[in-house]
């Protein structure tokens, strides 16, 4: 049993929930969001709630399944009523950021800029050398900023690169001269 799963989710007062061709849908102050129901997962929405279960509670997978679709509809819930924000740091000389339309601008250290397109949904800004990505859909958010991330990894030697704000970087001692 999962005991995460089996605890009635809140819906707070301005939020509506409903199921519909399987989907479950939340609709709040910030928007909607969707997401496809598993077909071992159930889903019963009262007017100050949402409770999670499965078909089959004694078998493995669905008791995986019914932990998550809790999580995922507890993170619906949030999104569509405070939203989620991820800061990334760019760190090196001569490294910068800019927000130009829906696009994100790095001048990373390559010859040329690059140009990162932001999906609908998410908003950017950029703060002298901090990139701060907002909107609904946690993991379309999170997929977002480890995409940006991977442009310029942050190297262990002088920890030049993109990294999370709340990222620690192991570095490595360079090389000694022998004498």
């Amino acid at each position: 049993m999962s005991r995460l799963g089996k605890l009635p989710i809140a819906l707070p007062q301005n939020t509506q929930a409903k199921i519909e061709g399987g989907f479950v849908m939340i609709k709040g102050p910030k928007g909607e969001l969707k997401e496809k129901l598993h077909p071992g997962v159930k889903v019963e929405i009262t007017d100050a709630d949402v409770k999670v279960s499965v078909a089959d509670p004694t078998v493995k997978k669905n008791k995986a399944l019914w932990g998550l679709y809790a999580s995922l509809i507890k993170n619906m819930i949030a999104g569509v009523n405070q939203g989620f924000e991820k800061k990334l740091e760019v760190i090196g000389v001569g490294y910068r950021a800019a927000v130009s339309g829906n696009k994100i601008v790095l001048n990373v250290g390559y010859s040329h800029p690059v140009e990162y397109a932001l999906l609908a949904g998410i908003s950017g800004k950029v703060e002298g050398n901090v990139i701060t990505l907002s909107g609904i859909d946690k993991q379309l958010i999170g997929e977002t900023a480890a995409q940006i991330r991977k442009i310029r990894q942050p190297e262990p030697y002088k920890g030049k690169g993109i990294k999370y704000a709340d990222e620690v970087i192991r570095r490595k001692a360079g090389k000694t001269s022998a004498k």
